[in-house]
């Protein structure tokens, strides 16, 4: 049996809360997604910023996350598009461009 985690998650944009229990092996957002909520997307493979989050409590495991450089993963941001989670987990929602715009 997978253990899961308890993944809260903040939609700044829409001031909305999620809580989802994350089996460890699924990505967050395509699990959050099969349970209903709704979050930020767009390529769906770690290449751009859409759904990027700032990790508040936990860690995370996104080896995929090609779209986010290391410094930014080493300052706690991460893609939920490749992001598993590792424990309990609390994130919040970025703005795309501005994470964009913290890697160049």
């Amino acid at each position: 049996m997978v253990p899961t985690h308890t993944v809260r998650i903040h939609d700044r944009n829409r001031d909305e809360h999620f809580v989802v229990e994350v089996p460890e092996d699924r990505y967050i957002l395509q699990y959050a997604e099969s349970q209903g909520f709704t979050l930020p997307f767009s390529c769906r493979n770690g290449a751009c910023t859409a759904c990027a989050v700032r990790v508040l409590h936990g860690s995370l495991d996104q080896q995929e996350a090609l779209g986010l450089s290391r410094d930014l993963r080493d300052r706690g941001y991460g893609l939920l598009c490749v992001a598993r989670a590792t424990g309990p987990l609390e994130v919040e929602t970025q703005d795309e461009d501005e994470v964009y715009d913290l890697q160049f």
